[in-house]
């Protein structure tokens, strides 16, 4: 067994899960980080029509900048925007009927923090993924933990460091295989073989 430090996303990368559900990592969420920008904290990556789409959480600046404390921002009506992305990017795919009512129970309610708003979307997954997993939040920032610190990885900017076998998705057909999108995409196109693949995924 080893304990990693993970950060925390929105509806996160196939590879996050990948670490969050190995028996062997006891898992501890940081949630005292200064809020980093451009990252999977506040934005996810499905397969859109014209290939990757990020859909990106707008957040409040209030002060801040821990993340257990960063807010997210209601001026625009995001919610309604990010489902309707998924759902047109999905709502053709094998499973995405199987899911729906349990994908968009994350849009219905205003979080007020992305930290619980994230944690929820983790939950959701759980849930469709049939598999629990405990976890703990940790109490301070130390900028060099004990645990194995996976704060830096999963780069929204950066190809994956994961080694992903090809499965069929939506557009596919159109424009190839798209590595180490948002979990969404893995569960609506390979539904209850979707863990099956999360253990297989290796790292480069």
């Amino acid at each position: 067994m080893q304990n990693i430090l993970l950060p925390v996303f929105y509806l996160p990368p196939i590879s996050w899960f990948s670490e969050f559900l190995n028996p062997e990592n006891e898992v501890v969420f940081e949630q005292f980080e200064t809020f980093p920008k451009q990252t999977f904290r506040n934005r996810t990556n499905i397969y859109g029509a014209n290939g990757k789409l990020s859909l990106i959480i707008p957040i409040n600046h209030n002060g801040s900048r821990e993340f257990k404390n960063t807010e997210m921002s209601y001026r625009e009506d995001w919610q309604k925007l990010h489902w309707k992305s998924i759902k047109t990017a999905y709502q053709s795919s094998p499973y995405f009927e199987y899911y729906e009512d349990k994908l968009i129970k994350l849009f219905e309610n205003k979080e007020k923090f992305l930290l619980d708003f994230n944690i929820k979307s983790i939950k959701i997954i759980l849930d469709i993924l049939k598999t629990e997993k405990a976890y703990s939040l940790n109490k301070e920032y130390i900028k060099n933990p004990e645990e194995v610190n996976f704060r830096e990885k999963f780069s929204a900017k950066t190809p994956s460091e994961y080694e992903m076998d090809e499965y069929y998705q939506t557009f596919s057909d159109k424009m190839g295989f798209l590595n180490d999108l948002s979990i969404v995409d893995l569960i609506c196109n390979k539904g209850p073989e979707s863990m099956t693949y999360i253990k297989h995924i290796k790292k480069l």
